[in-house]
């Protein structure tokens, strides 16, 4: 049976990536997909290949560091389906410099579209769960959530903060049947990792194989990057939570790079 079935749930940077293969498999588990994503057209586009699967998917354009934007989309979503049941707040961008050279314009994007998108999708559509009895808010964080690496002063922070917000709403929504948890990867193969080899490996002065295997996969028990698929089993698995046993928690999925 399908354990989402008929669901509203809206992943922001939902157009390509760790989110695009959340929606698919949200999708596939019977729930209606809103893919958001900054540029309409592409989110479109997504959109149209699950419908040609037979999946439910509905396409909005949203700046998830513009309030009236993601006041907008939600808004859209609740005239069209009456509510929203899951939140996967998702969209991030890398940007990565030693601290004494972080552009502070740099470290304010980084915060802007990674907790202040968090904030503002988790206010639109905490309002709309509250007032249809409950609902799942989950935060793609990442290892970066409990650890640190050179050249993501932003990155690792914003990530951090995003353990903090979780909690929070944990202990808010409770009493209005609304969990809140986080899911926190190891470097996973998008065109974000892709972009980010050859950046580290300038900054670094090694090579790009060097950057996959002595940075990014060092501290991982096998030396594989962890997958979308991986991401989106773990992000269902808080989705799809029966109970509220699990609120205010985060799971690493990292090929054992972090271990609690």
């Amino acid at each position: 049976m399908a354990q989402l079935l008929d669901k509203v749930a809206i992943v922001t940077g939902a157009a390509s990536g760790i989110g695009r293969e959340i929606a698919h498999r949200f999708g596939r588990e019977g729930a209606i997909v809103v893919i958001a994503d900054l540029r309409l057209e592409t989110a479109q586009d997504t959109a149209d290949h699950f419908a040609a699967e037979g999946i439910k998917a509905m396409a909005v354009a949203m700046d998830v560091s513009d309030e009236d934007a993601v006041n907008a989309g939600v808004a859209a979503v609740v005239t069209a389906y009456g509510r929203v049941d899951i939140l996967v707040s998702n969209a991030g961008i890398q940007i990565v410099h030693p601290i004494e050279d972080y552009p502070f314009s740099d470290w304010k994007k980084m915060m802007a579209i990674h907790l202040d998108g968090a904030f503002l999708t988790t206010k639109a559509c905490i309002k709309s769960m509250y007032a249809t009895g409950g609902g799942s808010i989950i935060y793609i964080g990442s290892v970066h959530s409990k650890e640190a690496s050179v050249l993501k002063s932003a990155y690792v922070t914003a990530k951090h903060g995003l353990l903090g917000l979780c909690k929070v709403v944990a202990k808010e929504g409770a009493k209005h049947n609304v969990r809140a948890n986080v899911v926190c990867p190891g470097f996973v193969r998008t065109p974000l990792v892709e972009k980010q080899i050859p950046e580290q490996a300038k900054a670094l002065g090694i090579t790009e194989e060097d950057v996959i295997k002595n940075v990014m996969l060092k501290e991982t028990v096998d030396g594989e990057f962890t997958t979308v698929d991986d991401v989106a089993e773990a992000t269902l698995f808080f989705a799809a939570s029966k109970t509220n046993a699990l609120t205010g928690q985060s799971l690493v999925v990292s090929h054992g790079w972090f271990m609690e």
